[in-house]
């Protein structure tokens, strides 16, 4: 595992989920003389090899994949395998946590507490360590309401879920040790695709919206399902891995909390008429009350999806707002600005509409496959 050659060397936890994926591809890309390590279970064997293969042969070989477990004792690795990386890693990007609302407590407390231990034990160990970036999240802010400021982690607030709360007990855990190591934490608000193309892994959270805006029928008038005027905290992922990547680089930025957030944030109302006139439909001006909604939601037959259309509809309709004062004074100087939800809304609706029109045609082309009589 030598490092000679190369500017830096960085390892990312988290690959190949999305925002792990986007991370190495920032790095590689932005930095030519960058190695990166890859932590990453057995099996995700495949699909890493696949999202390495949509890398050019120069950038892939900057690139080293290890077997292993972020949330494992020692990373999952053997001994000469930990030191070695230990020897070897400068920068630290810790990518890995689950966010999704519908995990259990065990696996939010093993993969959101347990995988960051891991990553400052690793820190303690690595000889030329220069800084380590937590990627955490905005949700840490609970049920908070107001303004929200990036040195606050603890303020009475509630969870709505384990992952709000493993979340914040890592973060907790990390502040602990800011004064031993050089430890940053970004908290993006709610993530969305690639302000450029509009990719995204998987439609949950704002994108169920914008699946009922696009799948709608023309002459459907759709309704909001609450009032709509909270402000909607989006922010595409390409700033979040910009910013966290110039966070890493700055020597002022460790030990401190960053905020990743849209600085003039859009009503969740004007979101969604955004939206829909990108989606070439039209928005009600009425709307659901929220309780009726929590109603409907918790109804037979929502078991299976009711955790993550109530969590979204608590953030539409929680008034919370996150300063981002630290980030700003950090990336003041530089090309990474956060870009307005106008300026990418018609590339996400473009990317929805294009995996739906996919999917509809996947389950067509297997319907003549499975029944040819019909």
């Amino acid at each position: 595992m030598a490092r000679r050659g190369y500017d830096d060397v960085y390892l990312v936890t988290g690959f190949p989920t999305f925002r792990g994926r986007k991370m190495v591809e920032h790095l590689i890309r932005a930095e030519p003389r960058a190695l990166v390590y890859l932590v990453v279970r057995e099996k995700f064997a495949a699909e890493t090899a696949e999202a390495l293969s949509h890398l050019s042969d120069g950038e892939r070989a900057r690139v080293v994949v290890i077997e292993g477990d972020a949330a494992a004792m020692d990373l999952g690795l053997s001994g000469k395998e930990y030191r070695e990386l230990a020897a070897a890693v400068e920068r630290i990007h810790h990518v890995a946590q689950v966010t999704y609302v519908g995990v259990d407590r065990k696996m939010a407390e093993e993969v959101n507490i347990g995988a960051t231990r891991e990553v400052i034990e690793l820190g303690k160990t690595c000889t030329n360590l220069r800084s380590i970036v937590v990627h955490s999240s905005a949700l840490v802010s609970g049920n908070r309401t107001g303004l929200v400021l990036e040195d606050e982690l603890g303020a009475g607030q509630s969870f709505h879920s384990p992952v709000e709360e493993t979340l914040a007990r890592a973060e907790r855990l990390l502040r602990s040790q800011m004064s031993e190591l050089p430890i940053a934490v970004v908290r993006p608000t709610q993530l969305v695709g690639d302000s450029r193309t509009g990719e995204v892994d998987r439609f949950d959270g704002p994108y169920l919206m914008i699946l009922l805006i696009v799948s709608s029928p023309q002459e459907f008038p759709l309704l909001l399902p609450a009032r709509g005027d909270a402000p909607m905290n989006l922010v595409p992922i390409d700033y979040v891995v910009a910013a966290a990547h110039r966070i890493g680089k700055a020597n002022d930025a460790m030990g401190r909390t960053f905020h990743l957030a849209d600085p003039r944030p859009l009503s969740v109302r004007r979101v969604f008429e955004l939206v829909a006139r990108a989606g070439g439909k039209r928005l009600n001006s009425a709307h659901i009350p929220a309780n009726v909604t929590r109603a409907l939601l918790s109804a037979p037959g929502f078991h299976q999806l009711s955790k993550s259309p109530r969590a979204f509809l608590e953030v539409m309709t929680t008034p919370v707002r996150y300063d981002a004062r630290n980030t700003e004074a950090i990336l003041s100087g530089t090309s990474v600005t956060c870009p307005p939800f106008e300026s990418y809304v018609e590339e996400l609706v473009s990317f929805v509409k294009r995996r739906v029109a996919e999917r509809r045609e996947r389950s067509e082309s297997e319907l003549e496959v499975e029944d040819p009589l019909a």
